[in-house]
């Protein structure tokens, strides 16, 4: 039997129709803020991330909610196979339980699913939704300030993707996934970007590499965040740029979807990987750089298997 959580999600201002009749929320600004669509920015990783705790109150079992669940924002990831530039990923939605936020996020009716979408894949990054619990679209869309329509295509994809799975007349229910999983798809990134790197290597000129460093400087302050959620963008968005180098569209949509999975974290995981953790992956996008750029393959194959192995999970 479904039940809502107590508490706000962030968003207090109803949403209302639009010219065309689809919902929107009205926009609130403030200086500094960044509204879906915008760069990225301190303003936006703030908003992306929070004390995180366990969603509780979207799923349909019937556990009790958390008492007083920790402020933390149902955040917006990368949109969805979109290239994506130096540019920030959109801030989030609160989740169940959160403190009002200084600043809402605006749903703008052209993109309400990819913005929905997006929210979600961050919540599975950062723990929020949590492996076996069962959510329903109607109880998410009260969340959103949205009907259930959006959410429920949002959970469609995510199901192509595997992160849930449809739990009939009940809703989606978030897939369990563990430490062999993980180690798959550790191994099948590996097989694809190993060769692929070993080939760059070898034909790229040295200034190309040069011109991805800020990309990887940009990783490092986004670890530094402690923000899984941030850095998880961040991360995906330099590896982006590296296969891109191959000319190969499909092959960076394949590696991106693998590697967009070896981000959610298995059950019994915490939410969080820890600060030092982030920070010592995202100095290994600079050690990187340096072996292609000096054209050693050795190091270039050891820290591309090793690094696909250790961002799993």
């Amino acid at each position: 039997m479904e039940r809502s959580a107590q508490g706000s999600t962030g968003l207090e201002t109803p949403a209302v129709p639009d010219g065309d009749g689809r919902a929107r929320v009205p926009a609130q600004t403030r200086p500094g803020s960044s509204p879906y669509g915008a760069g990225y920015g301190e303003d936006a990783d703030r908003e992306r991330c929070g004390p995180t705790d366990a969603a509780r109150g979207e799923h349909t079992h019937g556990e009790a909610p958390s008492p007083s669940p920790s402020p933390s924002p149902l955040s917006s990831s990368a949109s969805s196979g979109s290239p994506v530039s130096s540019a920030s990923p959109a801030p989030g939605l609160a989740r169940v339980g959160a403190a009002p936020a200084p600043s809402r996020p605006v749903i703008q009716r052209a993109s309400v699913r990819g913005q929905i979408l997006d929210a979600l894949r961050t919540a599975l990054v950062t723990g929020e939704l949590l492996p076996g619990e069962v959510y329903s679209a109607p109880v998410l869309g009260e969340r959103f300030g949205v009907s259930a329509t959006p959410v429920r295509e949002a959970m469609q994809q995510l199901a192509l993707e595997g992160a849930v799975e449809v739990a009939p007349n009940r809703g989606f229910r978030v897939v369990v996934r563990g430490a062999r999983e993980l180690a798959e798809l550790a191994e099948v990134r590996a097989l694809i970007e190993v060769p692929v790197m070993l080939r760059l290597a070898r034909t790229v000129p040295g200034e190309r590499w040069t011109e991805l460093r800020p990309l990887a400087e940009a990783g490092v302050r986004a670890a530094a965040t402690g923000c899984r959620a941030t850095y998880a963008e961040a991360d995906r968005r330099f590896h982006r740029a590296l296969l891109a180098l191959s000319g190969n569209e499909q092959l960076v949509a394949v590696a991106d979807d693998l590697h967009r999975r070896s981000q959610w974290p298995p059950v019994g995981a915490p939410a969080r990987r820890g600060r030092a953790d982030l920070v010592a992956d995202a100095a290994e996008h600079l050690s990187l750089l340096e072996a292609l750029t000096a054209g050693e393959l050795d190091v270039v194959q050891k820290l591309t298997r090793d690094h696909c192995a250790g961002s799993a999970g």
